[in-house]
């Protein structure tokens, strides 16, 4: 994936690196009708211009920022993976195994239900009156 090429050469640890580029390698492999992009100095998979799923990478962990909806939805698997997670993303330790099958739920989830989203981030949910 050439649009990440850049993005993994600069992560400084190689065994980083190397999660990194298996993850995202399993992503584009998986999804091959994503989109692969860099917005925000982070890689990211689009689907019809619409936010999928994003990954960071932080000195304890790689991140994945699938959008707090996912995280919501998903939190009891998340931690049953051993992974911890905030309103907005998911950290996978370097030494960690991936759950890819976890990965997998995640993304499928922001799939369907982002599949007639016509923005790129969900649109904001509107206060109970």
């Amino acid at each position: 994936m050439d649009v990440f090429s850049a993005f993994i050469a600069a992560i400084g640890n190689a065994n980083q690196r190397r999660r990194t580029q298996e993850v995202l390698r399993w992503v584009g492999a998986s999804y091959p009708l994503l989109t692969p992009e860099i917005k925000w100095n982070q890689p990211m998979f689009l689907d019809h211009g619409t936010f999928i799923v994003g990954f960071s990478v932080a000195k304890q962990h790689l991140a994945v920022a699938p959008e707090s909806a996912a995280i919501q939805k998903f939190s009891d698997l998340i931690r049953s993976a051993g992974y911890q997670h905030s309103q907005q993303l998911l950290r996978i330790g370097w030494d960690d195994p991936v759950d890819y099958a976890l990965l997998e739920t995640v993304i499928d989830f922001n799939i369907a239900d982002k599949a007639h989203c016509k923005t790129f981030w969900r649109p904001a949910a509107k206060p109970q009156a």
